[in-house]
């Protein structure tokens, strides 16, 4: 840690307008925000700034599907025109180039924290009253304090990780080679963009999940897609199948799901979800009320108990970092007298980064037809889309509208379409009707374009539309 690890010039004891319990995504974007705006601001930190995100989570899994999309490209050149083989995978580069992708950021965060003059305190923090943070033998007050105390790899009841044989994710990103087989515990987020880095790699992959489909937090269009695709990539799934128990063998493991099959492999990959990081910290001793272990928040992001607030993953909703990032900085604005808008959850963009991507915001037609009864829905097959031809992507771009109202979901399955949530988050945040963005203007050829040219279909004037 930099020299402003240390209390940066501060007494001890010292008073502060915010304490932070966690320097994850949450934690660290409302100190930064707290900051600028003039507040005095010490940040508890066990491990290192950046929290899951940066160090075990999104930025060096999207390192690792990176270099599975470079291994791809080697291996299929040859359909654009280009000879080229891809000769094996150097586990050993793919995380020297990942691990320095991490440090980098992480340098980087070190730095934004000191020039601002945040006390960044190393050490297991305690919530000790509804103004004090305990850390080691010493006591921190906060006019406010911000509980930001993130996640943890979960697993199933009886199901231990032995970080070898049975791993998760923050096991598998260390890995020193490339497994010739893996079974993954979970069709979600986690483990969908495991099985594509994998199966890039090389590795014989089987999906192990308990629910009807894959990524079934997401439209089901989305699913449909995602496992047609995933087919055509040779990865194999089991949906509605749940897990029964594992033996750990020499070789590798024995998976036996329901209905008695058992599947062989090297390795078992846990990706069942992440749990909050709330026990053993004081909070429930201090009266900070608790469900199933999150922290439950009112429309201000502030606890049960006055003064004391709550950011990220340890609150109940979508576990992204871009959510931490908006929810510290709406604490931050919040205390600092800004009156911000509170946040609507379904407004928060999603992003799966497998091979293909899965993108959306807003509601899916399930939950539209749940709210509004009526609705209208269009599906543009990317096949119209230039640049999709160009990468030989296939997918769609699906809108949800109220009937005769706004687009109140958009959902995209396709290379790269994580790269378009841009827009569709400002379609849906702010309401627009499909005349609205029909008249806007997009690049060709570009994949942005398919999202113009699905608002000018629902609009009434298709162009290059497929059905």
């Amino acid at each position: 840690m930099t020299d402003s690890g240390t209390d940066s010039g501060r007494d001890a004891g010292t008073t502060y307008d915010l304490v932070i319990l966690g320097g994850g995504s949450g934690g660290y974007a409302a100190g930064l925000r707290a900051a600028t705006l003039g507040l005095s601001v010490a940040l508890v930190e066990k491990d290192k700034v950046g929290g899951t995100c940066l160090h075990r989570g999104c930025i060096p899994t999207k390192a690792l599907l990176h270099a599975a999309e470079v291994a791809d490209s080697a291996r299929e050149g040859e359909q654009f025109g280009v000879r080229t083989t891809l000769e094996g995978v150097d586990m050993g580069g793919v995380n020297k180039y990942k691990d320095g992708v991490v440090d980098r950021l992480f340098k980087g965060l070190q730095g934004q924290l000191k020039a601002r003059g945040i006390t960044v305190i190393e050490g297991e923090g305690r919530l000790t009253s509804p103004t004090t943070v305990q850390v080691g033998g010493t006591t921190y007050t906060g006019r406010n304090v911000l509980l930001a105390s993130g996640s943890y790899s979960r697993s199933l009841p009886g199901l231990e990780l032995d970080g070898h044989r049975v791993i998760a994710s923050e096991h598998a990103l260390t890995l020193d080679r490339v497994p010739e087989s893996a079974v993954i515990l979970g069709g979600g987020v986690i483990g969908v963009e495991f099985a594509s880095a994998w199966t890039s790699f090389g590795t014989k992959v089987t999906i192990v999940e308990a629910l009807p489909r894959l990524v079934p937090a997401e439209d089901a269009d989305c699913s449909k897609t995602l496992e047609r695709a995933f087919r055509k990539r040779k990865i194999a799934f089991k949906t509605g199948t749940p897990f029964e128990s594992v033996a750990v063998t020499d070789s590798g493991v024995q998976v036996t799901v329901a209905g008695g099959e058992v599947i062989e492999a090297e390795l078992l990959l846990v990706a069942v979800g992440r749990g909050p990081n709330t026990a053993g910290l004081g909070y429930e001793e201090v009266g900070v009320a608790l469900e199933r272990g999150f922290v439950t928040v009112d429309s201000t992001l502030q606890t049960s108990v006055p003064g004391v607030y709550a950011v990220g993953d340890i609150v109940p909703g979508l576990q992204l970092a871009h959510r931490g990032f908006q929810q510290g900085i709406f604490v931050a604005e919040h205390l600092a007298g800004l009156a911000p808008m509170p946040i609507d959850e379904a407004g928060i963009p999603r992003v799966t980064y497998s091979e293909p991507e899965v993108a959306s915001v807003g509601l899916t037609e399930e939950q539209a037809r749940e709210k509004y009864g009526d609705v209208e829905i269009l599906n543009y097959n990317l096949g119209g889309n230039g640049k999709s031809q160009i990468l030989k992507t296939a997918g769609f771009v699906k809108l949800v509208r109220a009937r005769d109202g706004a687009v109140v979901g958009l959902h995209m399955v396709g290379s790269r379409v994580g790269e378009l949530i841009g827009e569709a988050q400002l379609i849906y945040n702010w309401e627009a009707y499909p005349a609205d963005v029909a008249p806007l203007v997009h690049a060709h050829p570009t994949q942005n374009e398919a999202l113009g040219e699905a608002h000018l279909a629902l609009a009434g004037k298709p162009l290059h539309f497929h059905d």
